[in-house]
């Protein structure tokens, strides 16, 4: 991918999956792999995760609290500049609840799966963002009291089985008393994703909730939990195994001591996928959650084949229950109703949902009942249905909207009002599901890649997934097209010509257009089909020469005419098992001072480096941690300058994620500095100072440069995966792609590089820190120079100098009292303090607290 007009870089993601180890003891229940071709990839997970099989949970949430931390001190040192919202709100993102309240026919919430809780007041015609500041923005499930309209409970943590697309584990269950204005921690941080939320129709602070626990792991924290105080408390009330969690429950309206929940026996590893068996069950308790019953008398028994169970209750009849279950594998096996509250079971005339789920029903796999009639049913899978007459016929009513569909909602008091949620974002009906609109005015995209045409400016690109890759030709923000289908990932523009648009999505799929992405065709031709390919396969520009492309397989391929054809320039680079899906290269650059030296980073954790365009190769990452390798950038003037971004999180040791080399790759210098300890996904050089870095992580950019310093860089970008950066140069203009909230740009006119290197000048010491009213500024010098002392905020900008004149050899002092120049009057806050003497750079933080 175009990094700015000068420099390509590829383009890799992030979105990510947790896996938390356990190593309690707990009764082992019967495994059943699962390996069909069809499964979706585990890029996500696989890239957080490697070399080991499930991520160090406490690692992210310590990444978490570091990042807000650090955002807060930006956000209260003055720095006012904030990133810009780019765009899209017409294209949508997965869609994981919906809900409205019996009382009110305007106001609705949508639970996204990594953007956070939205909320309408008009009936969906304009929404607005209510629970960004959680540090949490995957949810599972929404829940309003229906007792008061303004209690909420927010499940945080998607427990649908995804794959590529799926993402982290959550951080609990919170509350809400005024309409989700605020929120507060209500527990159960350990169940990491929420099935279902009911909330007893009388008594608000009694609440159950199915937590499915961790996807990728086993863990005792799973099952059916109870809390008759709001949350202050929960007890766990049902529990089968460390491998089964709770994936639905409902609640009886008019007699809430009756409850059903659905069990899903749930493991899913590098190595290991399971989505079902003997465990997985439909449980009823009478006596408000207290003691249970598995049900039986005409479901199907439960056997190492059985897989994830959807439920609804009539709300109008609640004697009255629909169950909807596929097998291990996600195929749809069978639409069940109970008219007599769960003593007996019939099988619905369901013919017509046979192939409903396609093989995916742990991706959704819920049933609704009209809350009005209990005649009517929505089947909710891959595709939509609904019966009219109990089960006894279904049609098939998704045929204009996006598949993959995760929740639906039928107002009580107009059930010509539905709303719909998928993949695809969130979708109106006003006549019963006979007609859809969508909404377009939700910022939820899940970008991972994103492109900006260099001669239109006002052009973005990006991938997204289940979107394909969409652009904009104004710069609108509700204009957006899709150019390509599937999962959509690199997208890149000629900065010569810009009828050359390069499309992708997963496993390589490269397309290629010559009329400015009016139409594509294939451009793949001589990338041999029994490669390997990563699900996010980088393509990038020779910086030097826009003709030349690189294509990363398990070799390297390189095109000279346009990516009409393509010829491999290496033998393999990874370590060449490819089990699991591994074994790919996953980022390529190419020096923009001499395009012969050429860097591969690969998914198996190695780095290599040709200096004579691909004749000979030699592996540089012998130093390195062994990690997923995400991105890699050369220096504009010095191809023996580089740097390396890794995937990833700590076990029992520290983790760098961004490390420098000066010499080619001999020797690596931690860079790291005061970043939090998350994946890195990019890494952009600033083509305005050679020094300056720019990062998106999984916990937001940052900017600094090789001495380690490194600050947020702006506000107002929500907090959710950053996946890449595109830098436009003559605009200065740094667009980042969300995993959630579509795309934002960043204004970097007034943002002064951050030059941080230390040689004639060491030893910067700040007395007392945090500073009320006086402090010492010392460091030493190895030669008398002039120079000066200045401050900068978090953003980048400078606020203030302190001293401009000469620098004596040896020990230097500087007192600087606070408030006594007016051209340095400061509000408290966090401070960079830098040092220039020469071309020699060095600095230091500073709190100021008065």
């Amino acid at each position: 991918m175009k990094k700015f007009t000068l420099v390509f870089l590829v383009t890799t993601i992030l979105v990510s999956m947790l896996a938390f180890h356990n190593s309690t003891k707990l009764p082992d229940v019967k495994e059943n792999i699962v390996k069909e071709k069809e499964m979706p990839n585990d890029w996500f997970f696989q890239q957080r995760a490697f070399p080991y099989d499930y991520i160090n949970y406490e690692a992210y949430q310590e990444a978490l609290a570091q990042a807000s931390e650090q955002k807060e001190a930006a956000r209260t040192s003055g720095a006012s500049k904030s990133w810009k919202f780019a765009g899209p709100v017409n294209v949508g993102g997965r869609i994981t609840d919906i809900e409205m309240h019996a009382s009110d026919q305007q106001t609705i919430y949508a639970g996204t799966a990594t953007g956070g809780i939205f909320k309408s007041t008009n009936a969906g015609t304009s929404w607005f963002p209510v629970f960004d500041k959680a540090s949490s923005l995957t949810i599972g499930d929404l829940a309003i009291a229906p007792s008061d309209p303004k209690i909420l409970y927010a499940g945080t943590g998607e427990a649908n089985a995804g794959g590529g697309s799926s993402t982290y584990d959550g951080l609990g269950v919170f509350k809400s008393t005024d309409a989700g204005v605020t929120w507060t921690y209500a527990g159960l941080d350990k169940i990491r994703n929420t099935g279902r939320i009911v909330i007893h129709p009388k008594d608000p602070q009694t609440v159950f909730v199915a937590g499915m626990g961790d996807l990728y792991g086993k863990t005792p924290d799973r099952g059916i939990y109870r809390t008759t105080n709001g949350g202050t408390t929960w007890q766990k009330i049902l529990f089968v195994s460390d491998s089964t969690g709770g994936i639905d429950l409902v609640i009886n309206p008019k007699n809430p001591d009756t409850l059903y929940a659905a069990l899903w026996e749930r493991v899913r590893t590098i190595n290991r996928r399971s989505y079902g068996g003997a465990t997985c069950n439909v449980y009823r308790s009478f006596d408000g959650g207290t003691t249970w019953t598995k049900l039986a008398n005409g479901l199907p028994a439960a056997t190492v084949n059985s897989g994830r169970i959807g439920l609804a209750i009539s709300e109008s009849a609640p004697d009255v229950v629909y169950a909807i279950y596929a097998d291990k594998v996600g195929a749809f096996t069978g639409m069940y109703k109970t008219i007599n509250s769960g003593n007996s079971w019939v099988k619905v005339n369901d013919s017509a949902l046979s192939s409903m789920f396609a093989t995916y029903g742990w991706w959704f796999g819920r049933v609704h009942v009209d809350p009005t009639n209990p005649d009517v049913v929505y089947a909710i899978g891959f595709d939509l249905y609904k019966s009219t007459n109990g089960g006894s016929s279904w049609s098939n009513i998704g045929g204009s909207v996006h598949v993959d569909h995760h929740s639906i909602y039928v107002h009580p008091k107009n059930p010509n009002f539905v709303l719909l949620g998928n993949d695809g974002g969130v979708y109106i009906s006003k006549n019963a599901a006979g007609s859809w609109s969508h909404v377009s005015t939700l910022p939820i995209t899940q970008f991972y890649t994103c492109e900006v045409d260099a001669k239109n400016p006002q052009r973005l690109y990006g991938g997204a997934q289940d979107n394909g890759v969409h652009r904009t030709m104004t710069g609108n923000l509700n204009d957006w097209n899709s150019i390509v289908g599937g999962d959509g990932f690199v997208a890149l523009v000629d900065p010569v010509n810009n009828n050359y648009v390069y499309g992708e999505s997963q496993n390589g799929a490269l397309v290629r257009s010559t009329n400015g992405g009016a139409s594509f065709s294939s451009g793949t031709n001589g990338i041999s089909g029994s490669d390997r390919k990563n699900w996010n396969t980088p393509v990038i520009f020779d910086p030097a020469n826009s003709q030349i492309l690189y294509y990363g397989a398990n070799r390297l391929y390189k095109s000279t005419d346009r990516a009409v054809s393509w010829t491999a320039i290496s033998s393999e680079l990874t370590k060449g098992n490819g089990g699991n899906g591994l074994g790919t290269i996953s980022c390529v650059a190419v020096a923009p001072s001499n395009s012969s030296v050429i860097y591969a980073g690969t998914d198996d954790g190695n780095v290599w480096r040709t200096a004579n365009g691909g004749t000979n190769w030699t592996k540089i990452s012998a130093s390195l941690p062994v990690r997923w390798v995400t991105r890699i950038a050369v220096d504009l003037q010095n191809p023996l300058i580089a740097y390396v971004t890794l995937s990833g999180y700590r076990y029992d040791e520290y983790l760098p994620h961004i490390f420098q080399t000066t010499d080619g790759g001999v020797s690596w210098k931690d860079i790291s500095g005061n970043l939090p300890a998350a994946p890195i996904n990019e890494v952009i050089i600033d083509p305005a100072d050679n020094k300056t870095l720019y990062i998106g992580s999984d916990v937001g950019v940052y900017a600094g440069s090789a001495a380690g310093n490194w600050f947020v860089l702006g506000d107002s970008l929500p907090n959710v995966p950053v996946i890449d950066l595109t830098l436009h140069q003559p605009t200065r203009t740094l667009v980042a792609a969300t995993f959630g909230r579509s795309m934002y740009k960043y204004d970097l006119t007034a943002t002064t590089p951050v030059i941080e290197e230390t040689a004639a000048l060491s030893s910067l010491t700040v007395y007392p820190n945090p500073v009320s009213s006086s402090a010492r500024i010392s460091f030493q010098m190895e030669a008398q120079e002039n120079g000066k002392i200045e401050l900068y905020d978090f953003s980048g900008r400078l606020a203030g100098r302190l001293y401009e004149g000469a620098f004596v050899k040896g020990y230097n002092e500087f007192t600087w009292n606070p408030g006594e120049n007016k051209n340095t009057v400061l509000p408290n806050g966090t401070y960079i303090c830098r040092i220039v003497s020469g071309k020699m750079v060095a600095s230091g933080r500073i709190q100021l607290m008065r």
